[in-house]
């Protein structure tokens, strides 16, 4: 029997470091998958789109983008940090600011996904300055596995803003601007592991859901290339963090360990709350446009 934890204590978090290695090991591996498709993508990309966007007047690069668009096209909000942040209305104001039909949409797709590459690096580097997370008291390996991912993050910026760059764009090195006051006004609640995990898979999941409509969205096959290599990343990520914050609820870490022959003794939603849905959904994406750059 587990012991009782306090009234608003925070509960204890026992992680086992061989099973958290080969996470890490695993999602490098993944990653680094990931780059190498994207290195790739990147040189073909160069060649293809600025042709592509050079014949491609501005009213038509902003109809594209309105068609394309989930966030005019019905789609729901959801719940939580992303839904807070409003992206109906900051779809609406980005489609009628001057800078959209300046840039190509793809450009601006790009920048925007850089913008939320940044602010991710910002949030795990907050994180890591409180001392359960990356302080004294904190887990090595848990310490580890959050550098590492901020570090995987920091990656997939300058994947993005080397795509931006070499179309003639400029490159985007701020965080998104709606999800960064969302995500400023959440910082005083991370006193424990719990909001911090919540905080980073709201983002983790925000990031992959606007990669899965990027790709739909995105005219140039090696753009898409380069936004479906990353989005399987960040898809790990939530994946990981779904889990940790499942167990962390249940004040059940040290089910992490368990041998498969105790595979009763795990919750009853251990096998699918790492993937809740049978397709990856969108409704949480991030207008096209939100962080691009004039």
């Amino acid at each position: 029997m587990s012991t009782p934890v306090p009234p608003g204590a925070a509960p204890p978090v026992d992680v086992d470091e061989r099973a958290m290695r080969q996470l890490l090991e695993e999602s490098q591996d993944l990653h680094a998958d990931a780059m190498r498709t994207t290195a790739g993508a990147l040189d073909e990309l160069v060649e293809t789109s600025a042709e592509r966007m050079a014949d491609r007047d501005p009213d038509e690069q902003a109809a594209v983008a309105r068609r394309r668009s989930p966030a005019l096209s019905g789609a729901a909000l959801g719940g939580g940090l992303l839904a807070a942040a409003g992206i109906g209305a900051a779809m609406q104001a980005a489609l009628s600011a001057p800078a959209f039909a300046a840039a190509p949409t793809d450009v601006q797709i790009l920048q925007t996904a850089a913008s939320i590459e940044v602010l991710a690096v910002g949030t795990y580097k907050t994180a890591l300055t409180l001392p359960f997370i990356g302080g004294s008291s904190a887990n090595g390996v848990v310490k580890a596995f959050v550098t590492t991912t901020m570090q995987q993050h920091q990656q997939h910026a300058q994947a993005f803003n080397a795509a931006i760059t070499t179309l003639g764009g400029a490159p985007q090195n701020s965080p998104d601007p709606a999800l960064a006051k969302v995500v400023q006004a959440a910082v005083p609640g991370l006193t424990s592991p719990g909001p911090v995990v919540a905080l980073a898979l709201e983002l983790e999941q925000g990031a992959a859901e606007t990669y899965v409509a990027n790709v739909a969205a995105l005219h140039d096959a090696n753009a898409k290339k380069t936004t479906a290599s990353i989005m399987g990343v960040e898809a790990q990520h939530a994946a990981i963090l779904r889990a940790v914050q499942a167990l962390l609820s249940a004040n059940a870490p040290q089910l992490i360990t368990l041998a498969p022959g105790n595979v009763a003794q795990l919750p009853a939603a251990a096998g699918s709350v790492g993937f809740p849905a049978a397709f990856f959904p969108t409704d949480q994406a991030r207008p096209a446009t939100e962080g691009a750059r004039s």
